[in-house]
């Protein structure tokens, strides 16, 4: 089989992990994905099968989107709900939606961004993750990344509480860490936040109405309908500049 399965990837498995199912139940030994979940998010993973594998290097480069809920209050290690909380401070004050608004618009643009500690980077050949597991923090090099809409998606008022959850909806490009964008925003409004919820809406040309879930696979492949469901190539790269060539320049191709 050859082509791309975008798959909804569920809350608690790896990236990874996803790609190990998708591969016992097809029987393919050549998949991969395109831009790595956290464990703790869901949402659009489009995979590459047999020689879609050769585009993953391009659609690894596309802009995704995201729904993201960010929570004030207390900040973690992880930047997510998973870590260890290691600063608090609770929201005393009701907290108007031009603040939020305000503060969504200095982080929307080219930003510039320290990838976390719990991450897939590497670092002298090991991941930043295995120098956390070990308590050892390493210095980052910052990045740049470019946020092309940060909006507010919550309509209804902000109640007042120890902790403010929010949510917002996030197209980027890639390299961007959420997590790391729902601190920042907790900084811009003077309090320690995390990222308690991600969802990603859209990867590439590839959006969650496009998306099949595990069991939906299990399913197509049992009745062997899987092949007739996957995308072309083609559409996986049809953001790429074109061109037509006649066949003489075809054959030196």
């Amino acid at each position: 089989m050859d082509g791309i399965l975008p798959l909804y990837k569920p809350n608690g498995m790896t990236s990874h992990d996803c790609v190990d199912k998708v591969r016992k139940l097809t029987r393919q030994r050549r998949i991969g994905h395109t831009g790595t979940l956290d464990p703790g998010a869901e949402g659009v993973l489009p995979l590459c099968l047999g020689k879609a594998t050769k585009v993953v290097q391009y659609m690894s480069e596309d802009d995704k989107e995201y729904e993201a809920e960010i929570t004030l209050g207390k900040a973690t290690t992880t930047e997510d709900r998973f870590g260890d909380v290691i600063s608090e401070k609770p929201v005393e004050r009701p907290l108007e939606r031009e603040e939020i608004i305000e503060a969504l618009e200095k982080w929307t643009g080219s930003v510039e961004q320290i990838p976390p500690m719990y991450s897939a980077v590497k670092i002298n050949g090991k991941r930043l993750y295995e120098y956390a597991r070990e308590g050892i923090d390493v210095e980052r090099p910052k990045r740049q990344v470019r946020i092309h809409e940060l909006r507010l998606l919550d309509s209804g008022e902000l109640s007042q509480k120890k902790q403010v959850s929010f949510r917002v909806r996030v197209r980027c490009s890639k390299g961007t860490y959420i997590r790391t964008l729902a601190v920042d925003i907790g900084q811009e409004l003077g309090y320690p936040a995390h990222m308690s919820a991600l969802l990603r809406t859209k990867s590439g040309n590839f959006s969650l109405a496009d998306c099949w879930t595990l069991d939906q696979i299990e399913k197509m492949v049992e009745k062997r309908e899987l092949e007739h469901q996957l995308f072309p190539i083609d559409q996986a790269i049809s953001s790429l500049p074109k061109m037509t060539v006649n066949e003489s320049v075809e054959a030196k191709v």
